[in-house]
């Protein structure tokens, strides 16, 4: 494999030459799913978590060559036949990478819905398109998982976003979902996501039909320290120094969140004429914050006049922990209790905030830090 340019990624996976630390959560997922457990995982979005996941699937991968390992991010899904139709694609592009093959497999199975092959244009990985006609959905996911079954293939499959089903319109996704997944003996699951609340309630609540059927784990920050060692040991390749008072500072400023810390490294590995201070680093910040100006402005006017003002006051305060207070409503001047509560639920809804063991906050960093210093 050839060295990449910038050593910090921002989105991806790559290898474990990219892939800071988390030893012991890839000990605890290889351990769960090796031994016929399935996962729920969650951590807040941009922890890190999907690159978890295929870093664990790279280290299965290693250990044995013949198993099949898919991811599938189910975000932009929004009902029963997107599911069965990304579902569908990632089985048969992954257990069978002869084209031909593919075809006339996905051909047998699938009759009466016409089959397309195409190709990724990254990968160069053969994909399969299903005509999947309304009413049709809970039929053609049958074939899928049957498919699945009959290959005979041992495999490990990562739903990402996995709440996004209880979104769906159709009834019953949940249990449609677990009558099939119940008899996968071949296959290990990751359920995945961001909204731990949602996901908690799916598979912790005795009245839903994923009921203790997965082990549960949590994504946490990267160990302070282990950051530290990673990161420095890149920019000493780069003959540069990034002093530990630095990326503490970093590290702090971002209370250990993955991706934004990544972000801030990547840009400060790309300067490499400039001596790593701290005034770099809030330039590079400035940098992010102005290239996206016009996204946050844009944002924020999608929002009703007390949605925006909270977003504003939360953004001011860091975090929140008492937002119903009355300290607070009346220190930027915010409307009845009620109002607030309505504003914030549809805020946490949409992900734009976030609620935290130490209080709410903004979810995009870079967001709150535009949100507090522009108004």
């Amino acid at each position: 494999m050839e060295k990449i340019e910038n050593p910090f990624l921002v989105s991806g996976y790559e290898s474990p030459e990219y892939f800071c630390d988390r030893k012991q959560e890839t000990a605890d997922l290889m351990e769960t799913l090796s031994n016929g457990r399935n996962v729920m995982l969650t951590s807040p979005r941009r922890m890190g978590k999907t690159g978890l996941i295929k870093h664990t699937f790279h280290l299965l991968k290693q250990q044995n060559r013949d198993i099949t390992t898919i991811y599938i991010d189910l975000f932009p899904t929004e009902n029963l036949a997107d599911f069965t139709q990304v579902f569908a694609s990632a089985v048969l592009g992954e257990l069978d990478s002869n084209p031909m093959k593919i075809l006339k497999k996905a051909a047998d199975i699938f009759k009466a819905l016409r089959p397309v092959i195409t190709y990724d244009e990254l990968t160069g990985k053969p994909k399969i398109t299903l005509d999947i006609s309304k009413g049709n959905e809970s039929h053609t996911l049958e074939q899928v998982f049957q498919y699945l079954k009959q290959s005979g293939k041992n495999c490990y499959i990562a739903f990402d976003e996995f709440q996004q089903i209880a979104k769906y319109p159709e009834q019953n996704v949940e249990a449609l979902l677990r009558s099939h997944i119940q008899d996968l003996h071949n296959t290990h699951l990751i359920f995945s996501g961001s909204q731990a609340h949602m996901l908690q309630e799916m598979f912790l609540s005795p009245k839903r039909p994923f009921y203790q059927s997965t082990a549960g784990k949590t994504i946490e920050t990267i160990n302070q320290d282990a950051y530290y060692e990673f990161a420095s040991q890149f920019f000493k390749n780069q003959e540069r120094e990034l002093s530990v008072v630095i990326f503490n500072d970093l590290y702090q400023l971002f209370e250990g969140h993955t991706w934004y810390i990544q972000m801030i490294l990547n840009r400060l590995y790309s300067k490499r004429s400039r001596a790593i201070e701290s005034d770099l680093v809030h330039e590079c910040i400035s940098d992010i914050i102005n290239e996206n100006e016009y996204y946050y402005q844009q944002l924020l006017r999608a929002y009703p006049k007390g949605q925006a003002k909270l977003l504003k006051a939360i953004a001011k305060e860091k975090k929140v922990k008492e937002i119903t207070s009355g300290v607070f409503i009346s220190k930027y001047s915010l409307t009845a209790t009620s109002s607030v509560k309505t504003a914030l639920s549809r805020l946490l809804d949409d992900e734009v905030v976030y609620r935290s063991a130490d209080g709410y906050m903004i979810y995009d960093r870079f967001f709150g830090e535009w949100l507090a210093t522009t108004f």
